[in-house]
């Protein structure tokens, strides 16, 4: 056989190879972000130490916690041969509001509703701990309701002095009764009307662990089992749960690991 036909095969070999070997990540690592990552389908991939699903067409997600602080390794695993990835996770600078003088009540919870507040975030835990096959986390999520964003991501309350859990969603300012709509196709894994916190409380599974909550609604449309396509109307804006006017408080999640909607969204 003539040389440059076998140099040309080789390079054709060589180039296949490294294509199915290859991963590809789309989105920023920074603290709070939302990854995805396509490779070949027979891989197995391991975040940090969590094995994670990969699609019959070689896609997989993971998510970045709001407040990580080293590296994230990325292995690939192909026919007993690893591939290690080492990604720089860059830091965010996160809104701080020290707010003194409340009402103690404001500030911590009464004991009488501990025990609610420990069941409803059991159920949440549960709903976000769902590892479906579902496709739906591969497409572009939209913004749930037109409105004013009125709190963003990883803020922070300082009241009387005590440090409040950090804000992990975005807050959407827009009048009540506004129509919600899903912001990606999924299936309605919790769907209760009163939550001491949230309120009017809608939890969706995209699949790999992704899913989304829209809380304190007014008016839920959904229930758990439905399928519900991206754009459908789910409920209507609210000021349920602990909320001081209507808006939609809007989520995702990585399993237990809360992401920036924002960087979903865009």
């Amino acid at each position: 056989m003539d040389c440059k036909i076998i140099y040309r095969l080789l390079l054709i070999i060589i180039f296949t190879t490294t294509q199915l070997n290859a991963v590809e990540f789309k989105g920023k690592f920074i603290q709070g972000h939302y990854i995805i990552g396509i490779t070949d389908p027979t891989s197995e991939i391991i975040i940090d130490k969590k094995k994670v699903k990969v699609s019959d067409d070689g896609y997989f997600v993971f998510g970045i916690d709001r407040d990580r602080k080293f590296d994230l390794t990325v292995t690939q695993i192909k026919n007993g041969n690893k591939k290690k990835f080492i990604k720089k996770v860059l830091k965010r600078k996160y809104n701080i509001q020290r707010i003194d003088g409340l009402e103690e009540s404001k500030v911590t919870p009464p004991e009488s509703v501990y025990k609610r507040i420990k069941e409803e975030n059991n159920r949440i835990g549960e709903a976000r701990a769902i590892n479906s096959d579902l496709p739906f986390f591969k497409k572009k999520f939209i913004i749930p309701v037109k409105g004013i964003i009125s709190g963003v991501y990883g803020s922070q309350r300082i009241l009387n002095g005590k440090p409040k859990w950090p804000h992990y969603g975005i807050d959407i300012a827009a009048k009540k009764g506004t129509k919600i709509k899903s912001s990606a196709t999924g299936i309605v894994t919790m769907a209760e009307p009163d939550l001491y916190y949230t309120g009017g409380t809608i939890i969706m599974d995209h699949g790999h662990g992704i899913s989304t909550i829209y809380s304190h609604l007014a008016k839920l449309n959904v229930k758990v089992g439905d399928k519900v396509l991206q754009g459908d109307i789910i409920g209507t804006v609210g000021s349920t749960g602990r909320s001081t006017g209507p808006h939609l408080d809007f989520r995702v999640n990585w399993f237990q690991t809360r992401l920036d909607p924002m960087s979903v969204l865009k």
